[in-house]
C-alpha cells in the first residue's frame, strides 16, 4: 500500500534521512524500509564501485539508496513519465549525477541493454507475472557475482541458472535475493 504522502525516506548511506518524492500512480508500492533495510543488510552496506539496474524503478528508492552507499552508477527503468521526471528531479536535488533515468518498459530495456550489472532491482506490479522471462533476462546481465533482487506478492521459484541465496516476507511482500549458479 502506498504512502498517503508520496514520500520515501533513504535509509542509509551518505543520503539517509533525504526524501524522495514522488506522483500518486495507482499500484505503485514503494518497498517497505524494513525490507530495504533487510536487502542492504543482505548485500552489505557498502557498495563501493559496484553497478545496479532498477527495472521497474517507480520512486526510485533502490536506486538512490545504492548510489547512497557508494555505487558507481544505477540505472533506473521506469514506463511511468510522471515517476521517471520525479526521479530526475529527486537526484538533481541530492546532486547524483551518477543514476541514469530511463523512461520505457523493462523487457524492451533488457532487450537492448549491453552492460551487466553487479545488482538488478526486479519489483514488477503485482498484477503482471513478468517471472517466466524477466528472471533469466536480468541473469544474462549479471557481471560474475552478481546478485538480482527479486519482489512479488508470492514466493518465487529460481529459474534454471540461478539459484536462491535468501528469501524473506513482510506481510504480502516476498522478496528474494538470487546468484548465478
Amino acid at each position: 500500500m502506498p504512502p498517503t504522502n508520496n514520500r520515501v525516506r533513504i535509509i542509509g548511506g551518505r543520503h539517509r534521512g533525504r526524501v524522495l518524492r514522488f506522483p500518486g500512480v495507482p499500484g505503485l508500492r514503494p518497498t517497505p524500509d524494513r525490507v530495504r533495510e533487510t536487502l542492504f543488510n543482505w548485500l552489505g552496506q557498502d557498495l563501493s564501485g559496484r553497478t545496479t539496474l532498477d527495472l521497474y524503478a517507480g520512486t526510485g528508492a533502490m536506486s538512490v539508496e545504492a548510489l547512497s552507499r557508494g555505487a558507481a552508477r544505477a540505472v533506473a527503468v521506469d514506463r511511468d513519465p510522471g515517476l521517471a521526471l520525479a526521479l530526475e528531479s529527486n537526484a538533481r536535488a541530492i546532486g547524483l549525477d551518477a543514476i541514469e533515468v530511463h523512461r520505457g518498459d523493462a523487457r524492451r530495456h533488457l532487450e537492448r541493454e549491453t552492460r551487466d550489472f553487479d545488482v538488478i532491482f526486479a519489483d514488477p506490479p503485482y498484477g503482471e507475472d513478468p517471472w517466466p522471462w524477466l528472471l533469466p533476462a536480468c541473469a544474462a546481465r549479471l557481471s560474475p557475482g552478481g546478485v538480482v533482487y527479486a519482489e512479488a506478492g508470492r514466493a518465487l521459484e529460481a529459474p534454471e541458472g540461478l539459484v536462491l541465496v535468501r528469501h524473506g516476507r513482510a506481510g504480502q511482500v516476498h522478496y528474494h535475493l538470487y546468484a548465478r549458479c
